[in-house]
């Protein structure tokens, strides 16, 4: 007889491990499925061991630039092994956090590889021993994996995908990456920061193509000054792999092919949604692309299942995913206050240097709708903590409808604007407008004051620039 729970969770990144412990919080008996670690890609092999190699590379910068700063650091070297421990270290702590938590909370974990196997069934195989659990309600939170080139598939060696770019197992000696949206330009920055020779590959006319304009061509400039060779508009036709790099066949815009030698290369042009194998088709769930179609509360066209996180489609990020759980479980649990999750008002962080953070309306995006714009910007240069912090480069842009005052979207580039973007991201929740942010009063002497002076100057009114 299957073993019988209120929720079942297939799969257990942020948003899976989420949906349990609110599941938990309500009373409900829950259980979760995972095939591999608790936490999923991001505690295990994204968002935090990433975090852990930049900090790194964040340091052997400043070392390195020492004299900047009126100090003497000689001879600055490193330890790969060292550096990819650490990483792993801090990985399997937040692992071991989440073990926690399912236990705090009472959550029955059952290892091994789960299939739906009817509405409210699911067969969880491991070892060849089967396990079978029944549910009213199940989530599917089976994430997504990173894609494939066509033509070269990632063998680990000489090109990675970014686990194997998170565990080298030697320093790459000249790096291509392909593709930049916040993947490829975060280790684009992590190898760059570490002495690699990098060049990026992009298809598009710019990097980080999601991002506002102003934000692409001042990360485009600053890479470059770095001495990143960056090249838009191209594409890489092939990759022919030997014992000692890689060849690849670079296409510009206008078709003229140059062909380059690299020791490795990071292939970063998107994820495939992990729906395939899990028993989806058996129950005739709809899907676009591989992405589970679900309404704004999480439910599919299948009762009782519902899904959420990189399964259903974009923003592909954990704290989008974190959010949705919370929203489905309250759904499914029969709670009357829930209120579906605004994408609009989900922030995107890039952190690499210098970091990129934004939330809401793009200018190009915000023209779009046809309403009259106020745009302010203002730069790190003229903030004196930027300056003391030896990091004047950057700028804060918000846009705001001149009508009503709504904050619009803001954009940021520069240091730890990926930890200052949440202000803007709690002023659009509140529905905020211009006054209220004008009249608000920031702390001094704090990066922060940026985010006020560009208020500010979308109404004439910046003080010190």
């Amino acid at each position: 007889m299957a073993d019988q729970y209120d929720l079942i969770v297939l799969g257990s990144g942020p948003g899976g491990y989420v949906a349990a412990i609110r599941a938990s919080h309500l009373g409900l008996k829950a259980a979760i499925v995972e095939r591999e670690k608790l936490g999923g890609i991001c505690l295990n092999w994204g968002c935090i061991p990433t975090k852990a190699l930049l900090r790194t590379s964040e340091i052997n910068h400043y070392l390195t630039h020492a004299s900047a700063y009126g100090l003497k650091a000689e001879k600055v070297s490193f330890d790969l092994s060292a550096i990819v421990d650490r990483s792993r270290k801090v990985a399997g702590q937040l692992n071991a956090g989440v073990k926690g938590l399912m236990k705090k909370h009472k959550i029955t974990v059952v290892e091994g590889d789960g299939v739906l196997t009817g509405k409210g069934a699911i067969s969880v195989t491991k070892d060849g021993k089967k396990t079978d659990l029944a549910a009213k309600n199940i989530i599917i939170a089976t994430g997504a994996r990173a894609r494939d080139l066509p033509f070269a598939k990632t063998d680990g060696e000489r090109i990675w995908t970014y686990r194997h770019a998170m565990v080298p197992k030697e320093m790459p000696t000249k790096l291509l990456v392909i593709g930049s949206g916040a993947i490829g330009v975060e280790f684009a920055s992590f190898y760059s920061d570490m002495g690699v020779p990098v060049t990026i590959v992009e298809m598009l006319d710019r990097i980080l193509p999601v991002e506002d304009e102003d934000v692409s061509a001042f990360v485009h400039k600053a890479l470059t000054k770095q001495g990143m060779t960056i090249h838009i508009s191209s594409g890489v036709d092939k990759l022919e792999t030997s014992t000692s790099g890689v060849r690849a066949a670079i296409k510009a815009k206008d078709g003229k092919v140059d062909s380059q030698d690299f020791s490795h290369a990071i292939v970063a042009i998107g994820i495939v949604p992990n729906s395939e194998n899990i028993g989806l088709e058996g129950l005739g769930v709809k899907m676009a692309r591989g992405h589970i179609d679900t309404d704004p509360y999480g439910r599919t066209n299948v009762e009782g299942l519902w899904a959420i996180g990189d399964v259903t489609g974009p923003p592909w990020l954990a704290h989008k995913a974190m959010h949705e759980a919370v929203v489905t479980v309250e759904a499914l649990a029969g709670r009357k206050d829930v209120h579906p999750l605004d994408k609009s008002n989900i922030p995107g962080c890039t952190y690499s240097r210098p970091q990129v953070a934004s939330v809401g309306l793009t200018e190009a995006k915000a023209k779009e709708t046809g309403r009259k714009l106020k745009i302010g910007k203002f730069p790190f240069v003229g903030n004196g903590k930027a300056i003391a912090l030896g990091e004047a480069e950057g700028f804060v842009k918000t846009i705001f409808d001149a009508e009503t005052g709504e904050l619009l979207g803001a954009h940021m580039v520069g240091a730890e604007v990926t930890e200052l973007i949440q202000g803007y991201c709690i002023a659009r929740q509140l529905e905020s407008t211009e006054a209220e942010l004008m009249q608000t009063t920031f702390p001094h002497p704090t990066l922060s004051e940026m985010m006020h002076e560009s208020v500010l100057d979308a109404y004439g009114r910046a003080l010190h620039y």
